[in-house]
């Protein structure tokens, strides 16, 4: 095992860890309940992989601890630097007894690890077998949260700007409003779009969750749900869209190199725009001091003039299963089994995972959230709109996503057809590269 830990390390092989559900982070790690202090049988660590819930999943931490005598640590990785984390981690003697991978393409790389969770308690919590994640008979990964994403909608700026969420129903109707905002924006006082900023915080919303859109709706017409290699029979639908982000917001598409997450989030809470492409996950972020609130947000879909618009919904799914690691002492996979199973069944555990964290959790004892986008999506599929998939865990490596976003950042601050022709060769040439790296025997 610790070979395989030192080729990963070597070869930079990476899970793709699109970060659903990341806003930025410190880059710290932090850690609750340190292990060693109560003499209780086995000890929890959990590498957590989102950092807008570290403060959350610290306080759950110690109320565990509180209540069990079990010591629980939560160190949460930097945006974007998950796997990297991870397989530093793995090589360490202390490695994390509880990790996460992003599906089929990440378990790849970790099944070794994964303890055969199929005769566990948590197992028999889930909803639906669609929720674990198995290789063969093997249940590897389970699961912890259902997420949404789409683009965040600032209602009362949009009516301010003379229309109605519900003028906005196809890629079209997106593009003519975007536009005449901006020509109104120094009347206005605000922007269509947030910046699409392409740094290492905020890349991901675009080489990765926009970059969904395409691949989504070529798998829809061929009737998959994975390729070796992907043609780009939507690369211009993804071109239209990520220009009617970067030419109609707060910023010089020049600009948007060094933009963050953090600023992105800044401007919309500010009121500085309109549209913000982000997901379920900065509910809590955006209505935090109280300057928006549930009356003010709405998230539509992200059109982009592909498919069915009047039928489509949220981008909606998951890439966030829990894996207990195989590796570490019986009393610390003891440990790790009843302390994930005390958060999805216990009323401490999930009311933070509603609450705190504002997810939707796949589990028998799951608490209604408050969040409002989550309430949205639900009611997008009652009235029979077709959730998009979410397919980048199909990726085939996280060199592949970085190929795509260096060419969307350079296309970003000149836009022309030979800079797009870079974007679709990292993305359908480099596919194919990348795929086969991954798949070699």
């Amino acid at each position: 095992m610790r070979k395989k830990l030192f080729a990963l390390a070597l070869t930079g092989v990476m899970a793709v860890t699109a970060l659903a559900g990341c806003g930025g982070g410190s880059g710290e790690s932090s850690t609750g309940a340190s292990a060693g202090d109560s003499g209780a049988a086995g000890s929890v660590y959990y590498l957590n992989f989102k950092p807008e819930q570290d403060e959350a999943w610290q306080n759950l931490a110690k109320k565990y601890t509180e209540e069990t005598g079990v010591d629980v640590q939560v160190v949460t990785a930097a945006s974007g630097e998950y796997e990297t984390t991870l397989t530093s981690e793995m090589a360490k003697s202390s490695a994390p007894t509880l990790f996460q991978v992003n599906g089929p393409v990440g378990l790849a790389n970790w099944k070794d690890y994964c303890l055969d969770l199929s005769g566990s308690d948590i197992y028999g919590q889930l909803t639906s077998d669609a929720y674990a994640l198995k290789d063969g008979d093997a249940v590897n990964g389970i699961a912890y949260v259902i997420e949404s994403y789409g683009i965040i909608t600032n209602k009362t700026l949009l009516e301010k700007a003379g229309y109605s969420v519900d003028d906005i129903k196809s890629f079209e109707d997106l593009k003519k409003a975007a536009e005449d905002i901006t020509a109104r924006k120094d009347e206005l006082g605000f922007a269509a779009f947030t910046s699409a900023g392409m740094d290492g915080s905020s890349d991901w919303r675009f080489k990765t969750h926009l970059a969904n859109m395409p691949i989504y709706f070529e798998y829809q017409d061929k009737g998959i749900d994975s390729t070796d290699a992907i043609e780009g029979t939507y690369l211009d639908n993804y071109r239209n869209i990520f220009d009617l982000y970067i030419n109609n917001s707060t910023c010089d598409p020049a600009e948007l190199a060094n933009k963050t997450g953090n600023d992105a989030e800044a401007e919309f809470i500010d009121g500085e725009a309109v549209f913000f492409q982000n997901g379920s996950w900065e509910y809590g972020a955006l209505t935090a001091d109280g300057k928006l609130t549930d009356d003010d947000l709405v998230m539509i879909p992200i059109y982009v003039g592909a498919g069915d618009e009047a039928n489509q919904g949220l981008c909606t799914g998951t890439e966030n299963f829990w894996c207990v690691n195989n590796q570490v002492s019986e009393e610390d996979q003891q440990a790790t089994l009843d302390f994930i199973n005390w958060c999805v069944t216990s009323e401490e555990g999930t009311s933070a995972m509603s609450d705190e964290m504002g997810f939707t959790i796949p589990f028998k004892s799951a608490k209604e959230s408050p969040n409002v986008f989550v309430k949205q999506d639900a009611q997008y599929t009652a009235d029979g709109k077709i959730p998009v998939s979410w397919n980048f865990s199909t990726m085939p490596s996280e060199e592949w996503k970085n190929g795509v976003g260096t060419a969307l950042t350079a296309y970003a601050a000149d836009q022309t057809d030979a800079n797009w022709g870079e974007v679709v060769t990292a993305f359908v040439d480099g596919w194919k590269t990348e795929y086969e790296l991954a798949n070699q025997q």
